[in-house]
């Protein structure tokens, strides 16, 4: 990487981009952050809110494509396909069912898991005198089942997080009772994954953590980027509609739109642009005291300062489309099946697109032919929880300091062969 870089430029003001920036800006950087919207107003606002610490399962599990066609003719099912697409979708489609053969899991899951297991304690120390404190609070993942014999730890799941230490245990419907009051009696079981954390309004997280940059000398540019290119001296020139930006450093932190930056480089990497919706019930009625994963329908529910907030579904069409608030609406039926005093008369929604990889994992490193730029993007649903270490793995890189995690499982190379 040759001498420590003066400037950097992060492209994205998405919760991987902000805490990236804050990283950067910690180790004395002068660094701009850049996009054309502010910071935090796309999926880092829209997301569940669960900071999972312990977070290590993959999307493709062995046998998920089994489930596949029944829930694209489920309106209520966790995946949506627009038809048309289908042709530029299968070649990632493919690859998601390969990531999930039995024997590539435990790599994944582990990779999973190091970026993911300091996301609390680095939250905290990241909000640690903003007045925004209080934004993360300590939580349990609550996984529902209305049949208690589907609430099996020996499961694979499961026994994927046993091998890991993750700290869970099964608990009966008295005891989910105790837990979560105004769950339907319905649900028969529930198995509580501790040490968790959960956001009480994830766009307000990253726009306290904007704030700080600013407050210790960050900048903000407000630019849509149009070109990335290198210079000849190893730095990088990005061409915003405001004009041209020289940096010794830059970070590409663009979620779903990251994707054609690295095409300029002749670098092409399998990143869908994953469609998420959530609907918030301003007025409840119900107290959710953690974040409740309800197995059965595929979407998490969780309490907010804006109300209940039931987010979920994955729509595949490609980056450009038109949002179907449909998705989000019919999450009002199975939330009410959930929480049967929810009040659903009053409530809002929700569209944001996800940056996905089909092994689940973000590409974190260097770009081929591209010195001076670094990518850290591609969280798919783990960009809230996975930011704190990603920011951090960034920073080492663009400084030329050795990573303190092993980032091959990261690598933008790693779909080149397939």
């Amino acid at each position: 990487m040759g001498n420590k870089p003066e400037t950097v430029g992060v492209i994205g003001a998405g919760i991987v981009g902000i805490c990236t920036a804050l990283s950067l800006r910690e180790r004395g950087l002068d660094v701009t952050l850049i996009d054309p919207s502010p910071p935090a107003e796309a999926a880092s606002f829209g997301n569940a809110g669960v900071i999972s610490a312990w977070s290590c399962i993959p999307q493709s599990m062995p046998g998920v494509w089994k489930n596949v066609p029944k829930w694209l003719l489920d309106p209520e099912g966790p995946v949506a396909l627009r038809w048309p697409y289908l042709p530029r979708f299968f070649p990632w489609m493919t690859k998601f069912f390969a990531a999930g053969q039995a024997d590539r899991i435990p790599a994944i899951a582990d990779a999973m898991l190091q970026l993911n297991r300091p996301t609390v304690e680095m939250y905290r120390r990241l909000l640690q005198g903003t007045g925004g404190e209080h934004l993360v609070r300590d939580s349990m993942y609550v996984f529902l089942y209305r049949d208690a014999a589907k609430a099996d730890t020996d499961s694979l799941e499961w026994r994927i997080r046993r091998d890991r230490g993750v700290p869970f245990e099964k608990i009966d419907a008295a005891t989910l009772r105790d837990v979560e009051p105004d769950v339907s009696t319905a649900y028969e079981a529930a198995i509580l994954i501790h040490g968790q954390a959960r956001a009480l309004d994830p766009g307000a997280i990253g726009k306290v953590l904007a704030e700080k940059f600013q407050r210790m000398g960050g900048h903000i540019l407000q630019a849509k980027v149009v070109a990335v290119s290198p210079r000849e001296d190893g730095g990088v020139r990005i061409q915003s509609e405001q004009g041209l930006h020289d940096f010794d450093r830059a970070i590409l932190t663009a979620g779903p739109w990251s994707a054609k930056f690295l095409a300029s480089f002749g670098v092409k990497v399998p990143l869908e642009a994953e469609r998420g919706y959530h609907i918030v019930f301003d007025d409840p009625g119900v107290t959710i005291n953690n974040s409740l994963m309800v197995t059965d329908a595929k979407f998490v529910a969780s309490s907010m300062e804006t109300g209940v907030r039931c987010a979920g579904t994955a729509e595949f069409a490609g980056l450009d489309h038109a949002p179907d608030y449909r998705r989000s609406e019919v999450l009002a039926g199975p939330a009410k099946r959930v929480l049967p005093k929810l009040n659903t008369e009053s409530r809002q929604v929700w569209s944001g697109q996800r940056p996905s990889f089909p092994d689940s994992l973000p590409m974190i490193g260097p770009v081929p032919g591209a010195p001076g730029l670094i990518a850290a993007f591609g969280h798919g649903h783990l960009g809230l929880t996975a930011a704190p270490m990603t920011g951090q793995l960034a920073t080492q890189l663009a400084i030329g300091e050795t990573p303190n995690i092993d980032i091959t499982p990261y690598d933008v190379t790693r779909f080149s062969a397939s």
